[in-house]
């Protein structure tokens, strides 16, 4: 192998003590722009790579953030991870990225592993099936932040990024209601995760302040898999719903093709709602209806906290306090939820 070329050629080349070339590469403003650019120049053309790996370390922090995701192949996912990605490219951290694919044993691995990569804070929003977390017990007892998004562990002493989703299930039910169904179905996901349990509530009140009785037989939990959710979106339709609430835009779509293969037209015979705004949701027909969840921004807010808790620790030797923070979330009406003879009369 070719020998690297370290700080001590880049000094001899250029009659400059090692300090200087270090602390230039480090864009440290006690060196004059003009000697941090021929610094620079002559790296480039020497073919030096600095290590930062070993700077970082010598610092005792990676410059690196995990990420932590329960799937990485969703709208929601990918724009989280653009919001985050952005805020850390401004802060100058790198993101080690690991997903759990829903399973709970997978998330405590990857836990595991980004805390052994020495990561600086961790950003993250758990597995369907994770029932304990104890496995973020090893970075709040060395001080490392962890900020909870979305899906988030309610007794950790954790930031957590949410929007009000007891709030946005009302809303969506609410429409349902004020659009003449009455007997609303509601396909949600594993109530143990806080987002569907106050999604749930948020259907239940709605019920309830229009006096609509409510029936469990209309609500079914799956994976939101296609798969689960034909499964029981048939289930359901054996109690003659005449509306879907489903908490995911994809098994909302899934369940749509199903019903007008069927030939049950949509929204004349089955109104539906769906959850999270996916681009899909604007492209099928009917347009779905749903609830603007803003990814980007919940991203954004995340990595923002995160780092400035870890900003906190290092200047004051203490992660401070911990925060809820609830992001806006908004009802998007589209054609699958509208009634075509009320939509007739509003344009009167």
């Amino acid at each position: 192998m070719e020998k690297q070329v370290t700080i001590y050629d880049l000094a001899r080349a250029l009659n400059l003590s090692t300090a200087t070339i270090s602390r230039a590469l480090d864009d440290s403003p006690l060196v004059k722009p003009k000697t941090r650019e021929k610094i620079r120049a002559m790296a480039d053309k020497m073919g030096y790579r600095q290590n930062l790996i070993a700077s970082n370390l010598r610092k005792q922090q990676s410059r690196t953030i995990g990420v932590l995701l329960h799937e990485v192949n969703s709208y929601f996912s990918t724009s989280v991870l653009a919001g985050i990605e952005k805020i850390t490219t401004k802060e100058k951290y790198d993101i080690l990225i690991a997903h759990s694919g829903e399973d709970g044993a997978r998330e405590m691995a990857n836990t595991r592993n980004l805390f052994n990569k020495r990561v600086d804070g961790l950003i993250v929003s758990l597995a369907m099936t994770t029932t304990t977390t104890d496995h973020f017990n090893p970075f709040l007892e060395q001080g490392i932040p962890v900020v909870f998004f979305d899906r988030v562990a309610k007794a950790m002493p954790c930031n957590k990024i949410v929007i009000d989703n007891f709030k946005a299930g009302y809303e969506a039910t609410a429409h349902l209601l004020h659009q003449g169904y009455r007997r609303i179905a509601h396909i949600t996901a594993s109530l143990q995760r806080n987002v569907y349990e106050d999604r749930f509530k948020g259907y239940k009140k709605a019920l309830a302040d229009h006096k609509i009785r409510f029936d469990p037989a209309l609500v079914e939990s799956c994976s939101l898999n296609r798969e689960d959710t034909l499964e029981v979106m048939h289930q359901l339709l054996e109690q003659k719903p005449d509306a879907f609430f489903i908490t995911n835009d994809f098994a909302a779509a899934v369940c749509m093709d199903e019903l007008q293969r069927r030939g049950i037209r949509i929204p004349e015979d089955i109104g539906v709602i769906g959850f999270n705004n996916d681009i899909l949701g604007s492209l099928i027909s009917p347009k779905l209806s749903t609830i603007d969840y803003p990814g980007m921004l919940m991203g954004e807010t995340a990595a923002q906290t995160l780092i400035e808790k870890i900003k906190t620790k290092k200047n004051s030797k203490t992660t401070g306090g911990h925060k809820s923070i609830t992001i806006p979330s908004a009802l998007v009406i589209r054609e699958s939820s509208v009634k075509k003879d009320l939509l007739r009369r509003s344009h009167k």
